[in-house]
């Protein structure tokens, strides 16, 4: 077995997401790198020089006038990821895609074809989209409700999989001697009907190395957890904490297993934020600049309303008791999130302005010091099984630099993160098992030749 190490991820909201509305003051970022392929070149190159297992990219389908920079003006995951494929070699690629508003032989096919590309590196990060104004986008009146996202999204990953293994690896013979093509007894039509989709297939391409791309998923309601249980393979998540980080490690492992699976079939990954400067002292001063400079209240006020359907909360006065009957907003919308805003609110018998105010005002971050503090938390959050690695958000270049040059080579001194990449798939570097094609597997327990 290969040695445990943590896993890192770089993600990308170039001109800032959400509580980062200010982000792109920044000098060292273009006022359009949202939409530049070069910005994001160098910083996939810059990834990848580090030895970092994968770039993701996010995505939503549904803005308003209070979207943050990066959300109103940003290049779509899987052709920016197309692109990327092409100036990389190691680094997986991740994009967001939902299965609320695709077309399950489409996005499966556009997925193969990245995976191809890359030449294996593909992760799709499965959503089942939380802005509720996305149904307006595709024609619906309403958002579907909890129950039918999660249950198009299991059964679409299901299918996605199911597609994936139209051709069996040796289904293509491609032999000039006899003018074989395609040997067809290694194609496998799909006829797929299930609660939500009716698919025929094949699909008209084949799989890449690894098999097929690499499922991740961030659910933290019941039904996000459990999906990411039984199909997920990366898992996104957050946690303040180390005893929050440890908590959810082992609710997931061990829903996992209950779905009949191993361990270390996942890999979770929080997402966090790393500060670093000279001093742990001077790191907690750049941190508290960091928070005034790229967000304002103003702002967080206007993306407050997102977890409950994008809920105008500017109607409401400020100082008043928080809204609590706002939360009916949020049923159809990212409900787990604006359950807790409401729950947290109420609790403290905060004003609406207090709630907003502790959004700009998180508590500190756990990893921010100098590069031998943060190391120190790094690995401390992933010995005491916490996670499996982190999705380190980019944020300010200067800061992620700081981060590569200098944090990495103690990680690798201490042997926690390794020095050359294992592979050059994104399952391999991740340690996860390549999926063998069902038909094969069946061929093979028959006998068949």
């Amino acid at each position: 077995m290969a040695k445990r190490q943590i896993h890192l991820g770089a993600v990308t909201t170039p001109t800032g997401g959400p509580g980062q509305h200010t982000l792109w003051h920044d000098p060292e970022i273009p006022g359009d790198a949202s939409v530049s392929i070069d910005w994001y070149i160098k910083a996939a190159k810059q990834a990848e020089a580090a030895r970092f297992d994968l770039v993701f990219i996010v995505d939503s389908q549904f803005i308003t006038p209070h979207s943050p920079p990066h959300y109103l003006n940003r290049l779509e995951p899987l052709t920016l990821l197309s692109a990327l494929a092409t100036h990389t070699s190691n680094i997986g690629l991740v994009g967001t895609a939902t299965t609320s508003f695709n077309s399950p032989f489409n996005l499966v096919r556009r997925l193969a074809s990245l995976d191809l590309i890359s030449n294996g590196r593909a992760g799709w990060n499965v959503v089942t989209t939380g802005d509720a104004g996305t149904a307006a986008n595709y024609g619906l009146d309403e958002m579907y409700d909890y129950e039918t996202r999660y249950g198009r999204a299991q059964e679409f990953v299901e299918l996605a999989r199911a597609l994936w293994d139209s051709y069996e690896d040796d289904a293509f013979p491609r032999d000039r001697a006899t003018g074989q093509f395609l040997d067809r007894a290694k194609q496998h039509v799909l006829n797929w009907e299930g609660e939500f989709f009716k698919v025929r297939g094949p699909l008209n391409i084949e799989s890449s190395r690894q098999g097929a791309p690499v499922i991740f998923q961030a659910g933290d309601s019941d039904q996000g957890r459990n999906l990411g249980a039984s199909v997920g393979e990366g898992i996104f998540t957050h946690a303040p904490d180390i005893p929050s980080g440890q908590a959810f490690y082992t609710d997931l492992k061990a829903r996992a297993a209950r779905f009949g699976r191993a361990q270390d079939e996942l890999v979770v990954m929080p997402g966090i934020s790393v500060v670093v400067a000279d001093t742990d002292e001077e790191a907690r001063e750049l941190e508290a600049h960091y928070r005034d400079a790229d967000h304002t209240f103003a702002a967080a006020l206007g993306e407050f309303g997102r977890p409950f359907g994008w809920h105008d909360f500017s109607q409401y006065d400020l100082d008043a008791p928080f809204p609590a009957e706002a939360l009916v907003h949020g049923e159809r919308s990212f409900y787990t999130q604006a359950q807790a805003v409401t729950q947290r609110a109420v609790d403290n018998g905060w004003t609406l302005r207090q709630a907003v105010e502790a959004t700009r005002s998180a508590r500190k971050g756990e990893f921010v010091g100098s590069p031998s503090t943060v190391a120190d938390k790094l690995i401390e959050w992933w010995e005491a099984r916490a996670c499996d690695g982190f999705n380190i958000h980019i944020g300010h270049p200067a800061n992620f630099s700081r981060f590569t040059s200098e944090v990495i080579p103690i990680l690798q001194e201490r042997g926690a993160y390794r020095r050359e990449y294992e592979s050059d798939t994104l399952r391999g570097n991740l340690g996860l098992p390549v999926r063998p094609n069902r038909h094969t597997v069946r061929r093979d327990q028959e006998g068949i030749a």
